[in-house]
């Protein structure tokens, strides 16, 4: 009897399960547009929302080598090696429950997306890992890689975890960049800095470039393959990304890889290239981490993973898997367990699983982000 009874409830959560699955809204080639009204959602204040972010363009320039020039002009040696692109002006999408219910800017352009792409990068390690191809994500690194980036008493310790939370505090040169030039104290001399003595792998956040393109380097052992096909094979093309995107290394960055010369791509646009993309595709991008890693009837990305990206990190508990979290509420109006893909500029991908939301943001003042969020979770909650 009892044993009936449990598979009488087994099957009703199935039920319910399936029944949910069935009534999430994924867009086809071209997305569907719902109206405020038809979401419950209070137009005067999505209006506001929508006015605000058109009126908040970053300051940055929109020569965007200027820009890289002027930002990291006391980097030691700094130089742009990889492809750039005069961005263009503010743009963004508000995804609820699926459906498109506002948008401004051109959303079709194609700009570059600068450390947004790290959100992009680390779903590798977790493909990776959901096919096998990396046993545990806590793994030494050394041990799938066959140079000797990994050698030594420091670098032989950090794993796969260390790169993804950008603690492993990585000692070397990769395609001719140096960890300890990118982004050196205000204050003090640069050779202190060369010199400094290295944080054990795992305790310390630091934001580090460099280190970002290991882990792409690094994943490109595992994979045998350019990562950007296999973005394009494992996520893209499921989803239904438009084919104008592209991810970019450097002019130097090739390496032979079973007799053919392929490209390691690059975390972001700290020397050029990173992932071009345009605002629809990273909405895409964002709906499948909002559905747990499902498109429809594919499981594209394990829920264990997703949910393992956006977990606060011991170094930094703002930061996971190269996804930003809301943990310390810089966001006072959002909730804590919000998660962002946040780029150089003001490009923002935010995932909002309490409310269905994704918010995509481009070129947007990183100090009215918090404001616009806010009104679009005031038009959700104010029906």
């Amino acid at each position: 009897m009892r044993k009936k009874f449990f598979i009488s409830l087994l099957s009703l959560f199935f039920l319910f399960n399936n029944a949910h699955a069935q009534q999430a809204y994924y867009p086809d080639a071209e997305w569907q547009t719902k109206k405020p009204e038809d979401l419950k959602m209070n137009k005067t204040f999505l209006d506001s929302a929508v006015s605000l972010a058109l009126k908040s363009e970053n300051t940055v320039e929109r020569d965007l080598r200027l820009a890289n020039l002027k930002s990291y002009s006391r980097e030691p040696d700094y130089k742009i090696i990889g492809p750039m692109k005069q961005r263009g002006g503010p743009a963004g999408l508000v995804i609820k429950n699926g459906y498109i219910v506002a948008q401004w800017g051109d959303v079709n352009r194609v700009d570059m997306t600068f450390s947004g792409t790290k959100s992009y990068l680390s779903t590798f390690a977790g493909l990776a890992v959901d096919n096998g191809l990396i046993k545990n994500i806590t793994d030494k690194v050394g041990n799938y890689v066959w140079d000797d980036s990994f050698e030594g008493e420091h670098n032989s310790k950090i794993t796969w975890d260390n790169l993804l939370n950008q603690s492993s505090d990585w000692s070397g040169s990769l395609f001719g960049l140096h960890d300890w030039a990118d982004r050196p104290p205000k204050e003090g001399d640069i050779d202190d800095w060369k010199n400094r003595k290295l944080l054990e792998p795992g305790t310390v956040y630091e934001y580090n470039d460099v280190r970002v393109n290991l882990l792409a380097y690094s994943l490109l052992q595992v994979w045998r393959k350019p990562l950007p096909v296999v973005l394009k094979e494992k996520i893209m093309d499921p989803i239904g990304a438009s084919t104008t995107w592209r991810w970019y290394g450097y002019e130097n960055s090739y390496i032979n890889m079973d007799g053919l010369m392929m490209q390691s791509v690059s975390g972001g646009g700290h020397h050029g290239g990173g992932i071009f993309t345009n605002t629809l595709d990273q909405a895409r991008f964002g709906l499948l981490f909002l559905r747990n890693g499902k498109w429809k009837n594919q499981q594209l990305i394990s829920e264990k993973w997703i949910n393992a990206a956006q977990q606060s990190s011991v170094p930094n508990k703002n930061y996971g898997y190269m996804w930003w979290i809301n943990a310390d509420k810089k966001w006072a109006a959002v909730s804590s367990k919000v998660y962002s893909a946040q780029g150089f500029g003001g490009n923002y991908i935010i995932v909002d699983s309490e409310h269905d939301l994704v918010v995509v943001a481009r070129w947007m003042d990183d100090s009215k982000v918090g404001d616009v969020l806010g009104l679009i979770i005031k038009s959700i909650e104010n029906k």
